[in-house]
């Protein structure tokens, strides 16, 4: 996060970047519908990096327009069949956030599971769509996630909440709490970051917002920024990051429309 971000958020605080936000927005609906060929090209731009960079993340080396190669059915040399299938079932997943937000499907632990299964299909099926049953430590955390016993418990509580409570909050605090919560229960035992950031934008496309890329050049900060969060339980600094990336990717639309 830039020091002018930092600057505006200790002054208008993080409700003030949401109205920020809101009003590029509101631009945006007013050009609504968007040219066609401007809406496909922002799409396919948008499945190429959102699974580069989500997948980067977690260290998978295909290059952008290595992924973008994968994704056309290419095999690239010296490259492993997993880090091929990681950018093919994540293109899979953003399809499927797309279909159950198409049919206006509320957040349940199926659709999580379902989501996380494709994910890790090919890859880890014993383990794909299976809450963990092991307990686990984050690498590079402080935060230690709940025993493998609460998982259940911890994952019907974190729904509730989505359903109840959270309506409360502006959709981007909101979609950004749904992935901290997750992150903090890490319910299953490989692909929780995918997995979370897809929620993250499941929840702000269902509330008309554009998905956000969270890049792989700011991973340093964003563990930051979840680490802070899950170990002081002070959320602002996550959610002024998932806020700033959404200012920015506002103001591309705009550009291009």
């Amino acid at each position: 996060m830039n020091n002018d971000s930092m600057i505006e958020i200790k002054t208008f605080g993080v409700r003030g970047l949401f109205e920020q936000i809101d009003k590029k927005k509101s631009l945006l609906d007013q050009k609504r519908p968007l040219p066609v060929h401007t809406v496909r090209s922002i799409r396919e731009h948008l499945i190429v990096n959102w699974t580069y960079h989500s997948n980067a993340i977690e260290g998978n080396t295909l290059t952008l327009s290595e992924t973008k190669v994968a994704l056309e059915g290419i095999t690239v040399g010296g490259k492993t069949i997993k880090e091929h299938l990681e950018a093919i079932n994540h293109r899979d997943a953003i399809l499927y956030v797309e279909e159950i937000v198409g049919n206006q499907e509320s957040l349940s632990e199926w659709q999580i599971k379902s989501i996380h299964r494709l994910i890790l299909k090919g890859i880890e099926d014993e383990s794909a769509g299976i809450y963990r049953k092991e307990n686990v430590i984050i690498s590079g955390a402080l935060q230690i996630p709940p025993d493998a016993t609460q998982i259940q418990s911890e994952m019907e509580r974190f729904i509730d909440w989505v359903k109840h409570e959270g309506q409360l909050l502006h959709p981007i605090e909101r979609a950004a709490v749904i992935h901290l919560d997750f992150v903090g229960i890490h319910p299953f035992i490989d692909g929780n970051g995918r997995t979370a950031r897809l929620l993250l934008n499941f929840e702000l496309i269902k509330s008309g917002y554009p998905p956000i890329v969270i890049q792989k050049e700011n991973r340093s900060e964003y563990y930051s920024a979840l680490d802070h969060a899950h170990t002081s339980k002070d959320n602002t600094k996550f959610i002024a990051l998932v806020s700033e990336i959404m200012d920015q990717t506002f103001a591309m639309y705009l550009r291009l429309v």
